[in-house]
């Protein structure tokens, strides 16, 4: 699934809960034998590696307690907004089960300056909050319905945009299951959902090499 430089050095890598064995086993051939503290992998090589759990699995201490847990089918919510756009799905194992896809025209930033820069700004702000109480509105009409069923809530996109949905009071259940990662996905479109679902099941993997 691709990876992302980390934050102090090495590298994030994302892989399906499906393929954790042999990623194990490449991860083995690549660096030697390694020996495992928890979620911690030490190889020969002096290179690490430590799984984190995906969103909606707790409890899992081993390694072979995440394989059971990431593998096992849980329901998940999906939220990615960018700008005027939103998607909104219920993810039950692999499958998307229920979406809805909206967008809502907000308008760019503008190089004008002085009243007509504030004017093109103030009508900017106020499309930006039609859309996110449109992209609120459909989060309640999917999400809330499914809240008790759900193991968490992943989102994606622009951190503003999903922040200011999600700051309805109406979806606090919701938001209460909102899992730490933003995805990183392109403006919101139906395929951007189904793909989505597979990057919240995937195993979030930190690599260091010596």
């Amino acid at each position: 699934m691709g990876e992302r430089a980390a934050a102090g050095g090495g590298k994030w890598v994302d892989v399906a809960p499906e393929r954790l064995p042999r990623w194990l086993a490449n991860f083995a051939t690549r660096h030697g034998e390694y020996r495992a503290d928890g979620l911690l992998l030490v190889a020969a090589d002096g290179a690490e590696a430590t799984l984190h759990a995906p969103p909606g699995v707790t409890g899992a201490a081993t390694v072979t307690e995440l394989i059971e847990a990431a593998r096992a089918p849980r329901r998940l919510g999906l939220l990615l907004a960018r700008k005027g756009a939103v998607a909104v799905g219920v993810a039950d194992g692999t499958e998307l089960v229920a979406s809805k896809v909206d967008t809502h025209y907000v308008q760019g930033r503008t190089a004008a300056g002085g009243w007509s820069q504030q004017r093109f700004a103030r009508r900017r702000d106020n499309q930006a909050k039609a859309a996110a109480a449109d992209g609120a509105g459909i989060v309640g009409r999917l999400l809330l319905p499914a809240v008790r069923t759900m193991a968490a809530l992943v989102t994606g996109g622009d951190r503003t945009a999903v922040d200011a949905i999600l700051a309805d009071r109406a979806l606090a259940p919701v938001a209460a299951l909102r899992a730490g990662r933003l995805l990183e996905v392109p403006e919101p479109r139906h395929a951007v959902l189904v793909s989505a679902v597979a990057m919240a099941r995937a195993v979030p993997i930190l690599i260091r090499e010596p």
